[in-house]
């Protein structure tokens, strides 16, 4: 079997996993991989960005936070249905990576990363600013009535989880077909070399744009989903947490892996969740253990096993 079919049968493995997971856990764990499929979403849209064209962004919440508050004024304020309100998210976020690219890739390096900062403070401000309609920190409830989709009630424990599935299959077999694809492998050689991309002809500047919009589109896409899918909308998924969330995620899982932001985010979930039930202490415990595997696990859980077990994952 080659090293493709192999790619496609795992992300077809996990998939079926993750439908069959709904029919055998218990109801908690249910919430909590709905929870954990939207997170991976935008986990897979950094890991395009930070693992696959070497671009590190320290203010990717801005661009969850336009799909959620995108879909979420869509709601409240212009009175859009679901669809319409899910597709002006992924345009905003969108548009806004467009925008963020065209400004912040004349930087590179440690300049690239002060630059997203400072926008994703910009956007955290004007959040604030326009309180009167996005209520400031205090954020807003998506009323149920309002998280209806064809007459399918999206609050349903039931619907709520197989549409996280359905957005996170989406994305996930999107995510690896652009991998595969020429496209992909070019941001691999710009993450590599991109002196010797730019000398083979490549216009590097404007792969990576197209990559920071498609990884806008991706974090958009988990913005706005987890608006849908959990009906609030606030000012805190748009602070540095929130982008320094995703950074772990990848890193944890393995940056430049399809699978490695879902392993990162499963991991980094149920570890708080379980050392929160022991101690308040939980963060130093959840610290030491992020340390210990970028020490013993640099290149993250399914990089360690790519390097050392099974050379063919993606």
């Amino acid at each position: 079997m080659s090293k493709a079919a192999k790619s496609n049968a795992l992300h077809l493995a996990i998939l079926a996993l993750l439908f069959a997971l709904f029919f055998v856990l218990p109801a908690y764990h249910v919430g909590a991989f709905s929870r954990i499929m939207v997170l991976a979403i935008y986990a897979m849209g950094f890991n395009l960005l930070f693992g696959y064209t070497g671009l590190l962004s320290l203010g990717h919440a801005m661009f969850f936070a336009a799909g959620m508050y995108g879909f979420g004024l869509g709601i409240s304020q212009a009175g859009f249905s679901v669809a319409p309100a899910f597709l002006t998210g992924i345009i905003a976020a969108s548009v806004l990576a467009l925008v963020v690219g065209y400004l912040a890739l004349r930087t590179a390096g440690v300049a690239f990363m002060i630059v997203t900062l400072m926008f994703a403070q910009t956007v955290y401000l004007v959040i604030l600013y326009f309180g009167e309609y996005t209520r400031g920190d205090e954020g807003f409830v998506i009323q149920s009535a309002q998280r209806v989709f064809f007459g399918i009630d999206l609050t349903t424990e039931t619907a709520r989880y197989f549409t996280a599935f359905v957005l996170f299959a989406i994305c996930f077999l999107w995510a690896a077909k652009l991998i595969q694809m020429p496209f992909g492998k070019r941001l691999v050689a710009i993450r590599e070399n991109e002196e010797r991309a730019r000398m083979l002809g490549y216009h590097t500047d404007s792969y990576k744009l197209r990559a920071l919009v498609v990884s806008g589109a991706f974090s958009g896409i988990a913005g706005a989903s987890y608006a849908l899918l959990f009906g609030y909308v606030g000012a805190s998924f748009s602070t540095v947490q929130y982008s320094i969330f995703p950074l772990l995620w990848v890193l944890l899982g393995g940056a430049g892996t399809t699978i490695g932001p879902l392993i990162g985010v499963i991991f980094m979930f149920y570890l708080i969740d379980i050392s929160s039930s022991y101690t308040t202490a939980y963060m130093l415990i959840a610290g030491v253990v992020l340390v210990l595997l970028t020490l013993f696990a640099p290149q993250g859980l399914a990089g360690t096993l790519r390097k050392r077990v099974f050379p063919w994952l993606p």
